[in-house]
């Protein structure tokens, strides 16, 4: 978990960290954008339909809450979609229903239409658009990545800053019904960026090597039955890193977006107008928009990128101490001083956070990773910014909520590095150690066979030392015998 997977993305396709993967880039930039402001963007029209329908505020806050329900509650089935059919038909698909539910959502005569239409519709379509256009980012870069990452974490904010006052000029100008309608061809544009996600194809064979006949062995591997791809893959469970990341990061999403929800009541609570307060989301948001980028370009760093767990769990704790420093504000120019620090951290949190989740788990398994994390998250999503709200009704007291999103914030850091620095790290060390013992098993088998090939090497000079001296012995043998033979003649003829 502490280092990064080197992934060659599908078989046989390298990533090739360029060329086409810069438009899959604008593409995934203009998807973020769009996933994440979006839900924010509609609550300008809010005051509009509680006076159409003449529902509370809390009604209307439901149509954001269920658009993230589904952009996070849905991330198993789009794994599943993807895994089945690709990433850019489900894209184009994706881009149709988040249309189609805007001008549905028009024409609404309760705000239960408006509920099915922009939030359950319009939500799996955004949900359907987000999740594959970071899979093919995934599979386009990999020694780029973090930066890759980061640029297209900017998307978020820099949409933010366009929609809201897009958003009130619609208003102005057409009503909520034709901002509505307008909002909805706008998200047509998810179809081309849909278009842009070409698959990776793997390099094709020399005209030689076609034309030749297959081999034995081509002929074997076309009849062995393919293993069938899962369409959701549960096995990330058994990675140490995986289990670790997801709890961490469902503390984290406890606390992480109450700051941007509840800093504007903060302000307005002590007695700033209505338009100061909202600049405060404005400075929040264009520092966020620098931060994203830069925090990407730093991840990508040679020394930096084998430890951006330890990088993103500093990210949290940066971010949970903003969030205590930032409770004790009690002027305008304090919260301003909180904003741009909380825009750096949760900058940085959002550049590194899926960046952390691809080099745990590799290209292959991202897709269904994402997809369970996402859907983990919800609940968390679901429960901390209304327990946050709970917790203000029965204290009437700002700087309570701010300490408990920074409190959380710091536990999943602690979490993710204690974890990652105990669990995983003695884990790869015992792997380093098993390989280091076999290295050397093999290495004193090596000196073994050598220092006996060494021997008989020996032996076999001296063999033949010994049979050159041998034979003149033998030579010699001979020799005294013929004499003594001759010596013995010569007596007898005497």
């Amino acid at each position: 978990m502490g280092g990064a997977v080197v992934d060659d993305g599908p078989p046989g396709v390298k990533a090739p960290d360029g060329g086409w993967g810069w438009a899959v880039l604008v593409g995934c930039f203009v998807i973020t954008g769009f996933s994440y402001a979006f839900p924010k963007a509609v609550s300008v029209f809010f005051k509009e339909l509680i006076r159409e329908f003449g529902v509370g505020y809390s009604d209307t806050a439901w149509i954001s809450s269920i658009l993230l329900a589904m952009l996070y509650g849905t991330g198993p089935l789009c794994s599943v979609l993807v895994n089945r059919f690709g990433c850019r038909p489900v894209m184009m698909v994706g881009g149709l229903f988040a249309s189609l539910g805007m001008i549905l959502a028009s024409f609404s005569t309760s705000i239960i239409h408006i509920y099915l239409c922009t939030g359950v519709i319009t939500g799996l379509g955004l949900a359907l658009n987000f999740q594959p256009s970071l899979i093919m980012l995934n599979r386009y870069f990999n020694e780029k990545r973090p930066l890759a990452n980061g640029l297209a974490a900017a998307g978020s904010p820099v949409a933010l800053c366009c929609l809201s006052p897009l958003g009130q000029i619609l208003q102005y100008h057409y009503g909520w019904r034709g901002g509505f309608l307008i909002l909805g061809g706008m998200l047509l544009n998810c179809c081309a960026c849909g278009a842009l996600m070409r698959p990776l194809v793997p390099p094709k064979k020399p005209l030689e090597l076609e034309m030749g006949s297959p081999t034995a062995a081509e002929k074997e591997e076309k009849k062995k039955p393919q293993p069938k791809k899962k369409l959701l893959d549960f096995s990330v469970f058994r990675d140490r890193g995986f289990l670790i990341y997801t709890i961490a990061a469902s503390i984290m999403v406890l606390g992480l977006f109450v700051p941007p929800v509840f800093v504007v009541s903060y302000a307005k609570n002590l007695k700033y107008e209505d338009t100061k307060s909202a600049l405060l989301l404005t400075i929040l948001g264009f520092v966020d928009m620098f931060a994203r980028p830069l925090s990407g370009l730093i991840a990508g760093l040679k020394w930096v990128r084998p430890k951006s767990v330890y990088l993103f769990s500093f990210a949290m704790i940066f971010n949970g101490c903003t969030d205590l420093i930032g409770s004790q504000a009690n002027d305008y120019a304090g919260l301003v001083v909180f904003c741009i620090f909380f825009g750096i951290s949760y900058g940085m949190v959002g550049a590194l956070q899926f960046e952390v989740l691809m080099a745990i788990v590799g290209t292959e398994k991202f897709s269904s990773a994402i997809g369970l994390v996402l859907l983990m998250e919800a609940i968390a999503v679901l429960v901390g910014p209304p327990g946050a709200g709970r917790l203000l009704d029965a204290t009437n007291n700002y700087m309570y909520v701010f300490l408990l999103a920074g409190c959380e914030v710091v536990l999943s850091a602690i979490v993710l590095a204690v974890g990652n620095f105990f669990c995983i790290s003695k884990k790869q060390e015992d792997q380093e150690a098993k390989m280091e013992m076999a290295v050397t098993a093999s290495e004193k088998e090596g000196l073994n066979r050598t220092e006996e090939a060494e021997e008989d090497g020996e032996e076999e000079p001296r063999e033949k030392e010994n049979g050159e001296v041998g034979a003149p012995k033998a030579e010699e043998e001979v020799m005294t015998v013929k004499e003594t033979g001759d010596e013995a003649r010569e007596e007898t003829s005497l």
